[in-house]
């Protein structure tokens, strides 16, 4: 990890059709408010990543109260798990500066994951924040997955996430250092 960090806030899929149903939706809601505020009050930097295939124009592709973006707070709009895949992501993380990310957001065991391990390979410090991140519980093959499953287990996984020269760490909204 460099000397000196520039650090961006990252919320991933905070929206009115993708939030409802998952696991402590409201808790994570509100750790994610609460981080919010503080990025904002250390000046650092917020992205809102947004999934267009909820609906972009309805009130499912709207942030989930009390969330809310203020002007100057760039939108990313994506298609796939991946925030990186086919969006301006890395253009607006080049244009901030940004050095290491902050991911917080739904859902765990997709776009969270994915995005988080694509900002790994791409080269940046990454801090996963562990209770504020969600998904609902999922079936494979006929077995069921909570979602606090889930969440465990992105949380443990990225824990392990280790390349040559690069920081990660999974902490809660309020152990993340701005």
């Amino acid at each position: 990890m460099s000397e000196t960090t520039e650090s961006v806030l990252v919320i991933i899929d905070m929206q009115q059709g993708v939030v409802p149903g998952c696991i402590d939706a409201d808790g994570v809601v509100n750790r994610a408010a609460t981080l919010i505020d503080r990025a904002r009050a250390h000046s650092v930097p917020v992205i809102w990543v947004m999934h267009d295939p909820v609906g972009a124009g309805t009130p499912d592709w709207d942030l989930v109260p009390p969330l809310e973006r203020i002007d100057g707070e760039a939108i990313v709009r994506k298609n796939y798990r991946d925030s990186f895949a086919q969006t301006s992501l890395r253009d607006t993380l080049d244009q901030l500066g940004a050095t290491r990310l902050i991911i917080a957001g739904a859902q765990s065991d997709y776009c969270i994951r994915t995005t988080t391990q694509r900002a790994a390979i791409e080269g940046y410090d990454v801090t996963l924040v562990g209770d504020a991140h969600t998904t609902g519980d999922a079936q494979w093959d006929g077995a069921t997955i909570t979602g606090e499953q889930i969440v465990a287990h992105t949380n443990m996984y990225f824990a392990g996430l280790r390349y040559p020269g690069q920081r990660f760490d999974v902490v809660t909204h309020s152990e993340v250092e701005l």
